[in-house]
């Protein structure tokens, strides 16, 4: 491990999938996955 590498990636760091370079999410998608997330975490 490099001296001044940070220790882990970010979930949500630019140029991953989720979070593509230059482009910002819709907000209508967003909002769809916040949802199935709360569904999800109420369901169990």
């Amino acid at each position: 491990m490099t001296k001044h590498a940070p220790a882990h990636n970010e979930h949500n760091a630019k140029g991953s999938k989720k979070n593509p370079y230059g482009k910002s999410a819709p907000k209508a998608e967003l909002l769809a996955r916040m949802k199935a997330a709360a569904q999800k975490k109420k369901d169990g």
